[in-house]
């Protein structure tokens, strides 16, 4: 009886919108409760500073800080110039063009909602203004946004690496390759979409010279490179990196002439805005974990797959199809903290890879941004390019199931994410 009245609170306050954070800790303390542990409840704090005091967590607020200062330094402007040079003669040359900017600015924000937000407000007006739909300029942009958390450095690999113990300079290594797959499945898509629809190609007069455009975005490129190289070859760890990046990322937005004292000073509330939600949620999640851990439940987990005879590939499958619904419906960090203390574990215990497992989460969760019903994604550019959201997403659907046969690939080929980490001594 407790635990169905539980049960219904959670959902009633779900539904009444109650903040992810408010609503993990509530009920974890009420579960500690109703199955007599709340003797328990002593050590909480010290198990709640435990998991918070883990040098991975250093890099996230750094990252998030440096992505958002390249944002407002006009990074985005020559990175879109650069690639522009490049695939701008090509038919649908727009769309290579916006799906190249994702891979390199992934590098530099590791954010798939800052790109949507950077390249619908640049990329989606000039499509439309050159021949393209709304529709499709809108899609491509929002499939390709789900680059930036795949290729590092990412942020949602640093929070899953943190919270479950997992090395995020192998996450970043292992990142690469299915970040370079999914740009290039795209790029097929986009030229198929070029021929079918004929879509334009630009005009040598209308692009820009290849030289002067390289040079200015040679910073922006370099700085992936610096923090890849850096924590792929032992110089730096993940947040000595994160460090550089935002040292880096003054400089850069300085010597473009965009970045100024008032957007340093807005840059460091928003990150301050952010790292709070996101700390309050890591302190519910850890007190979820902890009662989950003392009634055991990633063991009765894994004796109720074996009792399913799901094996190590149908259990990532199932995981495969919780995630993305939770992705669906979910914030990505608070779906990856509500989730994951459960789910890994047993699939730790089955033998399956560390690594391998977090890049098919972390793919898996940020693919849900580009699904509907909540989809931050979606919602992002349908407010930027002022589009209908149900037209947006009949438009992103043929991409949205694309990249779950890819995640479908990642999932059943883990040698795509592996070869790197292996090869640099990380696995």
């Amino acid at each position: 009886m407790p635990a169905s009245l539980i049960l219904f609170g959670v959902a009633v306050a779900l539904f009444a919108g109650t903040a992810i954070a408010y609503l993990i800790g509530a009920s974890a303390i009420l579960t500690f409760v109703a199955v007599d542990k709340a003797q328990f409840i002593a050590v909480l704090p010290q198990r709640l500073f435990s998991q918070l005091d883990s040098f991975a967590f250093l890099a996230m607020p750094l990252f998030i800080f440096a992505g958002d200062l390249m944002n407002r330094g006009g990074v985005a402007a020559a990175l879109i110039d650069f690639c522009m040079s490049l695939f701008g003669r090509l038919k649908g040359g727009l769309g290579h063009v916006n799906i190249a900017t994702s891979v390199f600015f992934a590098g530099v924000s590791g954010s798939a909602t800052a790109d949507a937000a950077a390249l619908g407000n640049s990329l989606v007006p000039e499509m439309e203004r050159r021949g393209y739909t709304r529709e499709y300029a809108a899609a491509i942009t929002g499939a390709s946004s789900i680059i930036g958390p795949i290729i590092p450095p990412s942020s949602i690999m640093i929070f899953y690496g943190a919270l479950m113990g997992t090395n995020v300079t192998a996450l970043f290594a292992a990142g690469i390759l299915p970040g370079l797959l999914l740009a290039a499945v795209l790029m097929g898509m986009n030229a198929y979409f070029a021929h079918r629809d004929d879509h334009p190609g630009g005009k040598a007069m209308d692009l820009p010279a290849l030289w002067p455009s390289f040079c200015r975005a040679v910073p922006a490129m370099l700085l992936p490179v610096i923090i890849l190289g850096g924590t792929l070859f032992g110089i730096m760890t993940p947040a000595e990196a994160a460090a550089v990046a935002v040292l880096a990322a003054l400089l850069i937005g300085i010597g473009y002439g965009q970045l100024k004292w008032r957007d340093i000073a807005e840059s460091l509330v928003r990150t301050g805005v952010m790292l709070g939600g996101v700390f309050i949620l890591l302190c519910a999640i850890s007190t979820f974990s902890y009662i989950a851990a003392l009634l055991q439940w990633p063991q009765a987990i894994q004796a109720v797959v074996e009792r399913w005879g799901l094996g190590p590939l149908g259990y990532l499958m199932l995981i495969n199809v919780i995630f993305l619904g939770a992705g669906m419906a979910m914030d990505v960090k608070a779906a990856v903290a509500l989730f994951a203390p459960i789910f890994v574990p047993a699939a730790l215990l089955m033998g399956i890879d560390p690594v391998h497992l977090g890049i098919v989460i972390c793919f898996n969760i940020t693919a849900g941004l580009l699904s509907p019903p909540l989809g931050a994604v979606l919602l992002i550019l349908s407010t930027v390019v002022g589009m209908d959201y149900w037209r947006l997403i009949r438009a992103t659907l043929p991409f949205f199931f694309v990249e779950v046969l890819i995640l479908i690939v990642l999932t059943f080929v883990p040698e795509i994410s592996l070869a790197l980490p292996r090869a640099l001594g990380l696995r």
